[in-house]
Parts: C-alpha cells; structure tokens; sequence
C-alpha cells in the first residue's frame, strides 16, 4: 500500500509540475503563440480537415485539451551547458570542493550526464516548441487556402484573414473565404493530331474522368492524363508521356459552365538544333533479348554461350546456368507483341520473385532493322545473386505458451539448386523461454527448450505432371513450395516431437488476391512424456483429486505428504480406472455426476496425451485494399476451408481396412484425425486523419469432427484470451461458453472474436488506443456434453464475454512494442445477474504485452 501511495504522490506532483508550466514561457515579447485556426465559408464554421491541411501553421498539438508537449519543452533547458558552467562562474569555491571530491575531468563531465544535460535534450526532443505566429505564413496559407477552392472549381474565390489576441501573447487566426459559384464542365470535345491516337483513345474513352455535369475539378484533369497516358503506352505508344496532354477551358459567354476540349499534339523531338515533328508511332517488339549474367560494374558484354528458346534469346557471359524455360516463364514481353508498360512491370515483379536475381533492369531500343521505324528491341538485364547464402536470427520472442523467449536460426539458402530458378533453404533453429504456466518442479527462469530443422523448397511455377496455364495463368505469378520439418519440444508440458510435411501452390489471381491451396499438409504429433500430464494440467488433477478423498479407499494411491494426495501416475490411474470400471469399494456410492466428472476429466487426459497424425488439404483466399505499409484506410477479408482424414478413409473403405476396437480406421497403428474446419477473417480500417484510426475486427472459425474422429486435436483447436485476442483474460483463460475456464489450457472447436479499437497520437511516437472485445469458444459437435460449454442454438450467444480497456504503443517505425490493460467488462462465467462490471477493477485486470498491433 505504501508503494501505491509513493506511485500516485509521484504522479500528482508531476502533473502540478506540468499544469503549472506558463505556456506562452518561450514566445519572445511582441510575439503571439497561436492557440487556434478557424475557418469560415461564405460566413460558416468549418472543420474539414482537407480544408485545414492548406494552412502551413497549425497550434500546438493537444492531449485532451492540454498542450502536454508545449509545455514539456517549456521545462527544458535551452542552453544546459551554459547553465551548468555558470554555477561555477559564480560560485569557484564549490567548482573546487567537487573537483578534490571527483576530479576537474569528471565534473567538467558531470555536466553531459542525464540530469544536468540529458533531461533537457529528452524534454526538447519529446516536446514541442511554441508555434509563433508567422505573417508570410499566414499569407502563403491564405493563398493555398484560394487555390484549394480555385482546384475544385470556384474561378472567383475571395479570402482573408485576421489576428484575434486572446490574451497575453496568445491569438488566433481567423480566416475567411467567399468561394463564389462553383463551374460545372459543359461541353466535351476533343483534338487528337495522330489518327492512330485518336482511334486508340476512342476504345477507351468511357473511363474517362472528364464528364459533362461534374463540378470541376483540377484532380480529374491530372487523373485523365495520367489515364490516356496509362492506355497509350500499355497499347504500343512507347514515346508517349502526360505533357502531351492539355486541356483548353473556355468559359467566356458561360454562366458557372466551362467548355473543354482535350487536345493532344503530335510527337515532338530535338535533331541538332532544331526541333521536329511527327505523329505519334505505335511500336511492336522485335526482339526479346535476356542477359542472364549481366554485372553493372561491366557494361562490356563479352557473350560466350547462347540459346533460342520459344522466340526469347538467352545470352551468357559463361556456361548457360538455367533452363531456358524457368526464365522465359517470368518474362511477358513477347516477340511481335505491342509494347507495354504493364508486361514490363509484370515481368520486373515476377523475375524479383523468382529470388535468385537482383532487381532486374529491362531497356528498350529502336530495332535499326526496321525501315519503318516501328519496332523495338527489348533487352532483359539480369544480375545473379550469389548461389549460397549464410543467415543468422536472433529473436527474442513472447507468445501464449512463453512468457519470454530466446530463440537463435542459422539457415543456408542455395539458388538455381536444379537449374530451374528453385530456391532451397535449409535451417536449423533453437529456442528457450519461460512460462510460469507449465510445470517447473525445480523453479528454473527457463524452463522451456525447443530445436528443430527445416526445408524448404520453392519452385517459381505450379510443380504438376501437367500443364496448368489455362488454369492458373503465369501473369498470376504461381509457386509451388515443398516443406519438411521436425522439431522437438522439452520440459514443455508433455514433450513433444513434431513432424511437419506440405505441397502448397501460391498465386495472385490479382493485385492484392491471393491464393493458396495445400494439396496436402501433414502433422505428425508424438508426446514423449505423456506421464506428466497431471502436473500440467494442475485444475484437472485437483478436480481428481478431491474426488479421490471422497470415494477413495485404496491408500497406495496417496504419497505420504500432510494432505494425502494422489500419486502421479499410480494413484491418479488406479482411481480413474477403479470408478470407470466400477472395480473397487469405496466409502459411499458413487453419484452420477461424480463418474461423469471423472470419464470427462480422463477423456481430455487421453486426447491430449495421445500422438496426433493430421494429413489435411486446404484452400485460403485473401483480399485486401491495403496499397501500402503507410495506408489506414483499407480492408482485409481472408477465408479458408481445410479438410483433414478424408483421403484416408476413402482409401481405407476402398481398401477394405478393418477398423479397430474402437471402430476407427488406422494409419501407422495410430487413428488419425478426420475433420472439415473453415474460418473467415475481416478487418477494416478508417483513417480519421491526425493520426487517428478507427480499427474493426471479425473471426468466426469452425471445426467439425466426423467419421475418424469425435474430437478435434489440440493443435487444430481454437483458444480465446491473450495479447491479439480477448485482452481482458488470459491465453486459453476465456470459455468455453459460460463454464469458467475450468481446464488450465482451455480449448474448443468453434469462435467468435469481434474487436474494435480507437488509435490515437500521443507524443511523437507513443500512440494511445482504447478497446472493446467480445467473443467466446464453444464446443459444437463433438463428444463434450457439458451444456455451460456447448453451442446449442443462438440463445447461446448469451455467453460472448466483453473486455474494454486501453493501451500504449511505441512505434520503432520497423515494428511496434504494445502494453494493453484490459479489464473483464462482461463475463460469462459469473451467475447471470453478476455478469455486467463485477470484475471491472485493477485486481481482475490483465496486461498484455505485443509485439506490432493486434489486427
């Protein structure tokens, strides 16, 4: 409590210190701090914040309300040094007594310490310096202000602007704008000097920007160029660029109407001192020429090996390292074609994808062959990376199993490996973390190991026995990546070793689709410690446990401790066996409920212990609108459906397999897993401008055990709580349904997740956030009977628990580091008149740690 007491006193002083900071303190005298902008037009307030963006000053930001970073820089110390020095100016004696204490050299050093020195650099760099109002700026701001509404169609805008004082040395900055009658395009023609120009634009022209009855608008001009330039020059026009565009606006004699007519001259281009001109020339490709080894460093070209491959002509400098085809299959510029840009951007992106060259660099030429002068030579400039590559990573990592984790990969990447432009890598990987979740008898900080090895092999097109163009065309840059990897986990539970196998094609039906199908991914899930499941999964021993000492009656089942508790493993199978098989007396008869409670807690013990053999198939489809990393306002729609089992089973049926006592078919002398599981994932973002961001999220996933199974594995389950989840509880701490997160790692075969989170700017880098989540995990047709932990009907829905709370995020630019505090708003656990804020405290609160944003 007294620390409590410390913290808060430590914070209210802080914040007199803060609030008793003088803001206009740095504004020199005759000078005025500008506190506010206003905008009126034709005598009404605005807001529009693409209006405000016009003006080149702006007050000082504010955190609700208060200058926080203004007056932060108000207490730093402009000139440290001088001030340091000055006590020594004024007062030698004590510049004497510190140096026999130090010595001259360190107190001349004390004075570049934090706190005499550091403090302030720290306080100029977070704060803010006074905005002072600036007169040119205002009139550079008054005459964007007039261009703004000028660009959007009002010829005849009018506007100024005055300084209202406030108070001493603060004003505001009153601007007023009379924009007039806006014009709206009438007429629409145009004057294309080239016919073969005028016939191209004429297949295009119903996207044009430029429509009669539209408010004009300057965007649409610049939109329209950039368009017909776009069409030009993806139809053959290679020397065509925007200038050549213009446009001639004629409003005389119009009221609030202006004519266009669109105009495009003729090719024009300097020959000595003159300058000549010609209708434009539409231009066919020759040649397609590729230099597989070419090095910048060496513009001299001495070829020494060449090919012909399919009308592209493949040249080296050595012995020709690649298969013609695994080259030419990246290139779409193709010999007889018409020239354009956009089979030039696809080619650049598809032979950067392929990852065994640098940035490619394709020129063109004039084909001197051709007497018409219509023709153009493309060459291919490829420059090799090197064939072997060594990387190292050191991460330091935090997930729903680790609290903390170290974990070290070496990999070695080797290019052209089948001289098919395939990528092979090979890595090998180690991890140790610490998890207060997991057993630790010995009470070791790192109590978590893992080390694993992996392959992986991509091959830059759909590896099948046939061929797929028509199917998934080579413009939808295909893939094909073959995985195999094996990992093994210590002290992590019930140890595990795990097996990893996958065929996956990758391909982008369009710009920001993507596609994956997994034509097969396999699993193979093997516990090494199986025996160690009661010291893990603490809440079900302690349920055994208890009912252990009211039925029990065999004593070598207990250890020798004060409590008399059940030995693991001896006692807690020989009482699971003796009240399943009903083989034993006991103190009194067992009731019902008591031996469903036990078959419950020995059916989780044996799914969770037994090894797992997954061979599944899958398809996931995404979308997104997202241009960019610097883009807030987008979505993000992803789907995928995933079935596992069923290959086998219709092998097994056509097989004529026997099933085993259990009436499930076998691989391996192991049942493997039959399911179908589908999920849909939506996020979207609103950019509120300022740095503000609203962000929405939706998940809904499924998993149905049938045939194989009544059950789904662990591994394929759905857990709800955690850092990118419900953030007011745990990993695995939420659900299933209103049943109170009885088990320690607490998992289902169905989830809902909805979350929504308002981001803002708090200082520089440090972003705030407040957030809502809700959502839950059920079990939905499968062998749990638990009515609180089943989905039955929509009724159900009752039980989506809700967690509100807030956060702080810093951004690193490369990624973000984030603290949520999310506090348990709803709970589905508590009686039904007990649900709504009876947690809602620091003591029931969670805080959670991540590394960028949660969605």
């Amino acid at each position: 409590m007294k620390k409590i007491s410390t913290k808060i006193t430590a914070f209210i002083v802080i914040a007199i210190l803060i609030s008793a900071c003088n803001a206009v303190k740095r504004v020199p005298d005759g000078k005025l701090l500008l506190t506010k902008n206003e905008i009126t037009v034709n005598d009404k307030t605005i807001k529009d914040e693409n209006v405000f963006n016009q003006l080149y000053q702006k007050p000082n930001s504010t955190l609700l309300g208060y200058r926080l970073r203004l007056n932060l820089y108000n207490l730093a110390n402009l000139n440290p040094d001088s001030t340091y020095q000055a006590k020594f100016t004024n007062n030698p004696e004590k510049f004497r007594r510190k140096s026999k204490w130090l010595s001259e050299k360190q107190v001349n050093r004390l004075g570049k310490s934090f706190w005499y020195h550091g403090i302030h650099d720290f306080l100029k760099r977070t704060g803010e310096p006074p905005v002072i109002i600036d007169k040119d700026r205002a009139d550079k701001s008054l005459l964007r202000l007039k261009y703004y509404y000028f660009n959007n169609g009002f010829f005849n805008v009018n506007a100024a602007y005055k300084i209202d004082t406030l108070a001493l040395k603060k004003a505001k900055i009153k601007y007023a704008v009379t924009p007039g009658n806006a014009y709206f395009l009438d007429s629409l023609r145009t004057t294309i000097a080239t016919p073969a120009l005028d016939s191209l634009y004429q297949t295009n022209k119903s996207n044009t920007y430029i429509k009669s009855g539209n408010q004009y608008k300057t965007d649409d001009f610049e939109n329209e160029k950039n368009r017909i330039t776009t069409h030009f020059r993806n139809n053959g026009v290679y020397y065509f660029q925007p200038n050549y565009v213009t446009f001639d606006i004629d409003t005389i004699k119009k009221v609030n109407l202006a004519n266009i007519n669109l105009m495009i001259n003729n090719y024009s281009y300097q020959e000595g001192d003159s300058t000549k001109t010609e209708p434009f020339k539409i231009y066919k490709i020759s040649d397609v020429n590729i230099y597989t080894d070419y090095s910048p460093s060496n513009n001299a070209l001495n070829i020494t090996d060449s090919t012909t491959y399919k009308n592209f002509n493949l040249y080296s400098q050595e012995k020709l390292k690649y298969k013609p085809k695994a080259i030419t299959n990246a290139i779409f510029i193709t010999k007889g074609g018409l020239y354009a840009d956009n089979k030039t951007v696809l080619t650049t992106r598809y032979l950067n994808n392929l990852k065994i060259f640098n940035y490619p660099s394709i020129q063109y030429e004039v084909d001197k062959r051709d007497t018409t002068a219509q023709s153009l030579i493309a060459k291919v400039y490829l420059t090799p990376r090197k064939k072997y590559s060594f990387g190292t990573t050191l991460d330091v990592t935090h997930s729903n199993i680790q609290d903390f984790g170290i974990g070290l990969s070496v990999s070695e990447t080797i290019r052209n490996v089948f001289n098919g432009a395939e990528t092979l890598e090979i890595a090998a990987r180690g991890n140790i973390g610490a998890s207060k979740d997991l057993a630790n008898p010995k009470n070791n900080f790192f109590n978590v190991s893992e080390y694993g090895l992996d392959l992986k092999l991509n091959i830059p097109r759909i590896f099948m026995p046939f061929n797929t163009d028509k199917i998934i065309a080579k413009s939808m840059i295909p893939s094909t990546l073959i995985t195999v990897g094996f990992a093994k986990q210590r002290n992590i539970g019930l140890d595990k070793e795990n097996f990893t196998g996958a065929l996956s094609y990758n391909w982008t039906p369009k710009i920001n689709h993507t596609a994956k199908f997994d034509l097969f991914s396999t699993q193979f899930v093997r516990n090494l410690n199986p025996k160690n499941y009661f010291n893990v999964y603490g809440s079900s021993y302690n349920a055994l446990n208890d009912l252990s000492k009211e039925y029990n009656t065999n004593s070598s089942y207990y250890n020798n401790n004060i409590n008399k508790d059940l030995l693991i493993e001896q006692g807690t199978a020989g009482f699971t066996n003796d009240v399943l098989t009903g083989n034993a007396n006991f103190l009194k008869p067992l009731k019902t409920a008591d031996i469903e409670a036990v078959r419950s807690i020995e059916e989780r013990r044996l799914r969770l212990t037994e090894n797992d053999f997954i061979l599944a198939t899958s398809f996931t489809f995404s979308k997104t609108t997202k241009n960019d990393l610097a883009d807030n306002n987008f979505y993000l729609f992803k789907t995928k459906i995933e079935s596992a089992g069923t290959i086998l089973s219709a092998f097994a049926k056509t097989t004529n397999q026997k099933k085993n006592i259990n009436g499930n078919y076998e691989i391996f002398n192991l049942e493997y897993s039959e399911y179908i599981k589908t999920e849909f994932d939506y996020i979207k973002h609103w950019d509120l401008s300022k740095e503000k961001i609203v962000a929405f999220r939706t998940f809904f996933g499924i998993a149905i055990p049938f045939g194989n199974s009544n059950y789904i594995p662990f591994s394929r389950s759905y857990f709800s709580g955690g850092s990118n989840d419900n953030r007011a509880w745990q990993p695995y701490g939420l659900g299933p349904g209103s049943s109170g997160a009885l088990d320690d790692f607490n998992e289902a075969n169905m989830k809902i997740a909805i979350s929504g989170e308002f981001r803002f700017k708090l200082l520089g880098s440090l972003k705030g956030a407040v957030f809502a989540d809700a959502g839950n995990i059920w079990n939905v047709l499968d062998n749990v009977v638990d009515e609180k932990s089943t989905f039955t009907d929509l009724s159900d829905l009752k039980d989506m628990a809700l967690g509100t709370g807030f956060g702080i995020r810093y951004d690193l630019s490369f990624f973000v580091i984030r603290f949520d505090l999310g506090f348990k708003t709803y709970n589905p656990a508590n009686e039904t008149n007990k649900r709504w804020f009876r947690e809602y405290n620091f003591a029931n609160s969670v805080l959670n740690f991540g590394i960028n944003y949660p969605f």
